[in-house]
């Protein structure tokens, strides 16, 4: 019996995974993830996450080439969540930013607080 097995997947058999830049501590994005993704994520050495709206497999960086090196793999105490240490290359977020949460509340509304490294035009189409 493999780690994954012992995982506490939703009613759609998903795993929130909560990827995290390995040297800064940065949270970088926050997916989803099912045994198959993450094994083959663990077989890669790249992570691999499940669509939930387009219901497929998507490699970090396929299209864009932003991809995400596994460095490790913790699993929270109660064995449903992952914490995945990468070392990112380019942006994490499809907007161009490093990081997914580049908005932080400030008491009254969201302000952009992140640099865009990238146009999203240009590497994503717009997407």
């Amino acid at each position: 019996m493999s780690f994954i097995d012992e995982l506490k997947y939703n009613s759609d058999g998903l795993i929130p995974a909560i990827i995290q830049d390995d040297k800064s501590g940065t949270v970088l994005m926050m997916a989803y993830m099912n045994a198959e993704s993450l094994e083959r994520s663990i077989d890669s050495g790249t992570t691999v996450f499940w669509s939930r709206s387009r219901k497929k497999f998507w490699r970090k960086g396929e299209t864009s080439g932003h991809v995400q090196k596994i460095r490790s793999i913790s699993v929270d105490c109660d064995a449903d969540t992952l914490l995945i240490r990468v070392d990112q290359t380019g942006p994490a977020c499809h907007e161009g930013y490093r990081s997914c949460f580049f908005r932080t509340f400030d008491g009254e509304r969201l302000v952009t607080t992140g640099h865009r490294l990238v146009d999203p035009q240009t590497v994503y189409g717009g997407k």
